[in-house]
């Protein structure tokens, strides 16, 4: 999955595409059990910050939140759990993997993010419940979560 906008001509110009971004969606469904969907980030407006140029801008809801950046260790497993809170979570460095209940299994590396909103889900009876994490390869995965203090969405790809 490719997280990178496809905008073509200059810096200044507003003919350039609005961008797509591609993340994946760690969700609930109304049996509770955790499922992953492609989703994609389109909800751009070009705007100028400040006296800067017009950028892209994808603006969320303004809600309380908390950052926090982990690293997990070449090798670390997180067997079964459900994320803290709702959280967008970004690769800074390494590769990770997660797996949700329905038996999807995604990996990503620097740069790529996905949202995890899998709170509330049912124990399967094989003991699964949220979903599973762990690194790849030689290094250490580093993350950066921003955790949303408020409820999380009923639906797949809610936020665009």
């Amino acid at each position: 999955m490719t997280q990178n906008p496809d905008i073509t001509g200059d810096d200044s110009s507003s003919a350039a595409p609005q961008p797509v971004i591609a993340y994946w969606h760690l969700w609930r469904d109304q049996q509770g059990v955790s499922r992953q969907s492609e989703c994609a980030l389109t909800n751009f407006e070009l705007k100028g910050v400040g006296n800067a140029a017009p950028q892209w801008n994808n603006k969320h809801e303004t809600v309380s939140s908390t950052v926090v950046v982990t690293v997990q260790p070449v090798g670390w497993v997180g067997d079964w759990h459900e994320n803290p809170a709702p959280q967008w979570i970004v690769v800074l460095s390494g590769r990770w993997w997660i797996e949700s209940m329905d038996g999807t299994r995604i990996e990503q590396g620097p740069g790529e993010f996905s949202l995890g909103e899998d709170q509330g889900c049912v124990t399967s009876k094989d003991g699964r419940k949220g979903h599973r994490s762990g690194t790849i390869g030689d290094q250490p995965a580093v993350l950066m979560t921003v955790q949303l203090h408020r409820d999380p969405g009923a639906a797949p790809c809610h936020i665009s």
